[in-house]
């Protein structure tokens, strides 16, 4: 098979969560532990990150790759999902996994792994520490796919252990109560492994304090070490200063990555770098400035507050959950703009009623459905949009919903495309 066909392989014949939902989650690890036992056990052949959370892991694991790479070490970095090309999911030093070693990685264990019948996403994890081990990364930032407790990438032994967020997302799998989210999440708390915890609650502190002790792990709450002061955001870049807990500042930051919801991911990355300074990394502040303020050019990350006109303002976002939806209308209030048109597309194993009552009623709505077999009927979206009194025309394709919201647009309006990940992906 070439690189397509490879591909079409990945994406048709194995269970994938992006396109089918929940019938690709796996409630156990043996997949995995089999697909990396046949691997000769890659992920104990380098050190690693865990990285956990309802929202902001993303940002996070882009944010420390940056970092780590401005400090001189060569650091792999898994995501999901992908927007584009299948191999932003697996990155050394922001460069994406060669097209050949994903083929002859599919020709060579094909066969074997058809005997283990593992999914899209397992399939994935194994080919990504398989890569980082034969690429002697001296870092592994691995982002979990759904959960953690039980995600594939739950069989590694990291350095460090980071949970950004509880909040309201996939709970059809997860659980439906935020004490019940976080015990998933801190799944991937090990034994003797230090843990930082971005944002809490009080039900979800209780859930990591538990664990941490059951673990024996120092816990670390990000908001006791640092906070973002006088934080200020362009479309582009947000500029900030860095406070202390011991009394120290560090003034005129930047970050390429603007919106307001990242200033406490960016605490909790900055909790994180000191950890790994305790641990021997060297770690300069000049090495964070540097990798804050370029996230974008070193790591290739797309979709979070992305800028892709000026007049009119044209921003597209992936955040496509409560909370994520929550900031991104924050962030939208504070743009300026005569008239908002919002270019909406859902998926519909997603209970979007609470997220439909944050979107304001005065814009002009055009609703769509991605193209995947996940995406919610943009009529049905349309209807249930009309309940919160959100209005507009429907259209069979993300495409045509932007030009239309692009033909309608003036100068001076904004259009913002989001509520998926796949919506974002198609017009990038």
């Amino acid at each position: 098979m070439n690189y397509s066909e490879t591909l079409n392989y990945l994406f048709t014949k194995l269970p994938m969560f992006a396109r089918i939902g929940s019938a690709a989650f796996k409630k156990d690890l043996t997949n995995t532990i089999a697909l990396c036992k046949a691997l000769g056990e890659p992920q104990t052949k380098f050190k690693t990150i865990h990285i956990a959370g309802t929202n902001g892991k993303g940002s996070c694991s882009h944010m420390l790759a940056s970092i780590l790479q401005e400090a001189g070490y060569k650091t792999g970095l898994y995501t999901s999902p992908h927007l584009k090309d299948f191999r932003e999911r697996i990155r050394i030093n922001g460069n994406m996994i060669d097209e050949n070693t994903v083929v002859d990685f599919v020709a060579r264990y094909k066969q074997l792994f058809e005997s283990i019948e593992p999914s899209f996403f397992e399939w994935t994890v194994a080919l990504c520490f398989d890569y980082f081990a034969s690429q002697k990364v001296d870092i592994g930032i691995i982002e979990t796919g759904l959960g953690g407790r039980l995600d594939s990438t739950n069989i590694i032994t990291p350095l460090l252990s980071i949970i950004t967020n509880i909040g309201w997302d996939h709970t059809d799998m997860l659980g439906n109560t935020l004490p019940e989210i976080a015990f998933e999440k801190a799944g991937i708390i090990k034994p003797l492994i230090p843990v930082v915890i971005g944002e809490y609650v009080t039900a979800t502190l209780s859930v990591f304090n538990n664990k941490a002790k059951e673990t024996n792990s120092k816990l670390i709450l990000a908001n006791q070490i640092a906070e973002v002061l006088h934080f200020k955001s362009t479309h582009t870049q947000a500029v900030f200063d860095v406070g202390f807990e011991h009394g120290e500042m560090w003034k005129n930051m930047d970050c390429d990555l603007p919106g307001i919801y990242q200033q406490k991911n960016i605490v909790t990355v900055i909790t994180a770098v000191l950890q790994l300074q305790m641990q021997g990394f060297k770690i300069t502040e000049m090495d964070v400035r540097l990798g804050l303020s370029k996230v974008k050019k070193n790591t290739g990350l797309k979709g979070r507050w992305y800028v892709l006109n000026q007049k009119p303002l044209i921003v597209c976002d992936t955040g496509h959950n409560e909370d994520g939806i929550a900031y991104v209308v924050q962030q939208i209030k504070q743009q300026k703009y005569k008239h908002l048109h919002l270019v909406i597309g859902m998926v519909k194993d997603k209970d979007i009623n609470k997220i439909l009552a944050l979107l304001p009623v005065d814009a002009t709505y055009y609703f769509c459905k991605a193209d995947i077999p996940r995406g919610l009927d943009e009529k049905e979206l349309q209807a249930q949009a009309s309940t919160h009194n959100l209005h507009g025309h429907t259209y069979a394709s993300v495409s045509e919903a932007l030009q239309a919201a692009k033909q309608a647009a003036l100068q001076d309006d904004m259009i913002f495309i989001g509520g998926s990940t796949f919506v974002v992906a198609e017009i990038i």
